[in-house]
């Protein structure tokens, strides 16, 4: 690499794919460094895809969980922002081409452009689906489900009204549990009109447990925790296709049409198909292969990092601290090698991993502390998912808004956005209800419990 302090020699220029946790943390790692550092992604905002369950139950606002990528430059003067789309690499000569007719050269690459749904083929399940990957995709889930309520509030329940989540894994159980007290909680305050013994909550997953990765002990609490929710679990279950009124499922080999109005897509993951047309080595999932120190296999100044790659030899979790600990590495081993320096290969090292299921309600596998569950695994949860958004103001809005979803039961302010219209499908006339008796709060309470299965 030429010596940048040469006169008129320019400084080696970084380029960063991805503006997610593992290229957030590259760039980071080379704000001291004597380079120049141009960071790509398809979107101005980074989005901290733990918490996106959380937009599509409407408990925060998309801003709460998006992060301006050009706000990196106010701590760091080295690093650039350029919005678009990589269609093409070109490794021979270090480039890059990008839509619009952007071309980018670069000295090092590093890709961390994460990966996208896996739909396994199924019939259906690409076009009907809806997985939870961007904002735009929690947004579209959650103004559909309020559009269902406010339609069945109308025209009446003259069917149950059902949600289902494919995928048993953390997203899977966390988005169900959501959506389950939501159901629980809210609705028999803000959708009177509607009873909640015909809204279904269904988690689909084909093994015969829930959150695989974690100690039975917790698996087994977590599925407990879930079923105390009244979610429709269905284990041992596969689907065999999405239709656009539910999934066609199959369980013991017997199958069962289940109608549906919204499917969640929470299983498996694969890279996005551009890919293909980047020059790299492919594994499983379409995954870029790499070698011990995170550089693509036979590529000596290209990295990639996070989900989007994979060691044949040692498999990475698909969680925020491998890319992480990734981007670090990748970065660390540019300024190393800048400075005619080596450094170890890249070893991950797992701080441990957590799941919850609702208010009070998780579990946690954390290293150096024994396994937890319930009220102190939720607490390091919040705090955990908080302490590590982008920004300060990130931080401060969800922490209200969880406070208000969590520790204040009575607000029932759910975070709404567009509808469509709602056209009654026979007369409707409302008319005021008759005189009711006075009843104290703890009455009600004790009358909508007695309610509840």
């Amino acid at each position: 690499m030429p010596d940048s302090s040469a006169p008129g020699q320019k400084r080696p220029h970084v380029v960063v794919v991805g503006g997610g946790f593992g290229g957030i943390a590259a760039v980071r790692k080379l704000k001291r460094a004597d380079v120049d550092v141009t960071l790509i992604d398809r979107h101005t905002y980074n989005t901290f895809q733990p918490l996106l369950y959380q937009v599509a139950t409407a408990s925060l606002n998309p801003g709460d969980i998006t992060w301006f990528l050009r706000a990196i430059r106010s701590k760091q003067s080295n690093v650039r922002f350029l919005k678009g789309l990589v269609e093409s690499m070109d490794h021979d000569n270090k480039t890059l081409q990008l839509d619009g007719g952007l071309e980018v050269k670069y000295d090092y690459l590093v890709i961390a452009v994460g990966v996208t749904a896996n739909f396994f083929g199924i019939p259906g399940a690409a076009e009907l689906a809806m997985p939870l990957y961007r904002r735009s995709q929690a947004l579209a889930v959650r103004d559909k489900m309020f559009a269902a309520l406010e339609d069945a509030a109308v025209n009446g329940q003259d069917r149950d009204l059902r949600i289902i989540v494919v995928g048993g894994g953390a997203t899977g159980v966390e988005t169900a549990g959501a959506f389950a007290e939501l159901r629980n909680n809210d609705m028999p305050v803000t959708y009177p009109e509607l009873d909640r013994k015909r809204v279904h909550i269904t988690l689909i997953e084909m093994l015969p447990h829930v959150l695989g990765p974690f100690h039975p002990k917790l698996r087994d609490y977590a599925r407990k925790s879930l079923e105390k929710r009244d979610v429709d679990l269905r284990l041992e279950t596969a689907v065999k296709e999405v239709r656009e009124d539910g999934v066609l499922v199959e369980h013991n080999g017997e199958q069962e049409f289940l109608p549906a109005g919204i499917v969640v897509w929470a299983s498996g993951i694969t890279a996005h198909p551009t890919v293909q047309d980047w020059a790299v080595p492919q594994g499983r999932g379409g995954r870029i292969e790499t070698d011990e120190h995170l550089r693509v296999k036979g590529m000596k100044d290209v990295f990639a990092i996070g989900d989007v790659s994979i060691s044949p030899d040692e498999p990475l979790p698909q969680l925020a601290q491998p890319a992480i600990q990734g981007g670090k590495h990748a970065a660390k081993f540019i300024k190393a090698e800048l400075a005619g320096k080596t450094i170890k290969p890249f070893k991950y090292k797992d701080k441990g991993t957590m799941a919850t299921i609702g208010r009070s309600s998780a579990v946690a596998e954390i290293k150096f502390l024994p396994r937890l569950k319930g009220f102190p695994a939720w607490v390091i949860w919040v705090g955990l998912h908080v302490a590590t958004l982008l920004g300060n103001r990130n931080r401060f809005a969800t922490m209200i808004n969880l406070t208000a979803k969590y520790l204040v039961w009575g607000s029932h302010n759910a975070i709404v956005g567009e509808t469509p219209p709602v056209v009654a499908l026979k007369p409707v006339t409302v008319e005021a209800r008759e005189p009711r008796k006075a009843v104290s709060r703890a009455a009600a309470r004790k009358a909508t419990a007695a309610k509840r299965p």
